[in-house]
């Protein structure tokens, strides 16, 4: 079996990846460095487990990344490292560029020079894997969906450093020819992710009767992915996707933001009503959007499927009902990540 470097792998979609790479007897190298979203939790269970091997540092050390290459001699790099919050974004955008940017130039610098030095057929096998985002292509309007050839034109912070770490990969390639493969995907949800983004954030206030923030008229449409169906695809990239080549990965299951806070209520109503018998329903409350605000992101995986056979086996229905019964028995994983450095202050859409 073989041995990846993983970086990013405590956070919400490369810890989920982890543990499924990890399950599938994959050994991993888990290179984090435990900003804000990142959390151990989300792996102990292959705590001990002699596959996984977690390394506490940052992807733009390059004399640890170098080390950890050259150690371990994996076959593959899959890059999720990235600050991606796109509020957070706003209030301070050079942490973005740092890591999303800067970070990625040293993961790549590092890895051609391991992959140079590999024989041969270590080199053909060899694969770099970015993980990136739909972000990267600005807005919809009503129709139309993003594909591969989509003109990029980010609006945020987060999306122009996602952008430029990926066509920094793309240099890369054409440049050095190191292999590479990069995948935009669409929103994720599902089991581990961090309590600021939209939906396990709306699972928390709601549970608590709290009121929910909605940006806006609560009309931005997303693309939702569950995050279980977003690791499969990119395992399915790395055995079989072209080199040089960019997958879309998306759920196939767009819905209005508002729309998704009604499921949520709707759910836990269901399982968990409040004491007074209020719907939850009464808890929106619409606020000020916030700047720059992408109104449609919609992708179009046609591509992924017809090359490599993958497509969502997850509707957003089931994802919605495992998602909130995750949480509901999860709340010690909640109140843990709650009682480290963030507080719920704001909603977090897209």
């Amino acid at each position: 079996m073989p041995t990846w470097l993983v970086t990013g792998g405590a956070g919400f979609i490369g810890g989920n990846f982890v543990l499924d790479a990890v399950r599938r007897g994959v050994t991993v190298v888990n290179l984090d460095a435990l900003t804000y979203a990142g959390n151990l939790d989300t792996l102990r269970s292959i705590d001990g487990n002699p596959r996984h091997a977690f390394v506490h540092g940052d992807i733009a050390d390059a004399a640890l990344v170098e080390r950890l290459l050259r150690e371990h001699r994996p076959q593959a790099v899959i890059n999720f490292a990235a600050e991606s919050h796109v509020d957070r974004s706003i209030d301070g955008p050079a942490a973005f560029v740092q890591t999303n940017v800067v970070g990625t130039l040293a993961l790549l610098e590092k890895t051609r020079d391991y992959w140079k030095a590999l024989d041969e057929s270590a080199r053909a096998a060899f694969r770099f894997l970015h993980v990136s985002t739909d972000e990267v292509y600005g807005t919809l309007g009503e129709t139309g969906k993003f594909s591969e050839t989509t003109p990029y034109a980010p609006n945020s912070p987060y999306s122009a450093s996602k952008a430029a770490s990926d066509h920094l990969v793309r240099a890369f390639h054409h440049t050095y020819g190191l292999p590479v493969l990069t995948t935009n995907c669409s929103n994720n949800y599902g089991p581990y992710q961090f309590p600021e983004k939209l939906i396990p954030l709306v699972i928390a206030k709601a549970l608590s009767g709290e009121p929910l923030p909605v940006y806006g008229d609560g009309r931005n449409i997303r693309d939702w992915l569950y995050v279980g169906d977003h690791c499969a695809a990119i395992h399915r990239v790395l055995e079989a996707g072209r080199v040089g080549e960019t997958y879309n990965v998306g759920g196939d299951a767009e819905r209005e933001n508002i729309d998704v806070v009604r499921t949520i209520c709707r759910l836990l109503d269901q399982r968990r009503p409040l004491a007074d018998g209020r719907a939850r329903e009464s808890l929106i409350t619409f606020v000020a959007d916030r700047p720059g605000h992408d109104r449609r992101y919609a992708i179009d995986a046609g591509k992924l499927h017809r090359e490599l056979g993958w497509s969502p086996t997850v509707t957003f229905e089931q994802g919605m009902e495992q998602t909130v019964e995750w949480y509901l028995q999860h709340q010690p994983w909640v109140q843990r990540v709650l009682d480290g450095s963030y507080r719920l202050e704001r909603i977090g859409q897209g």
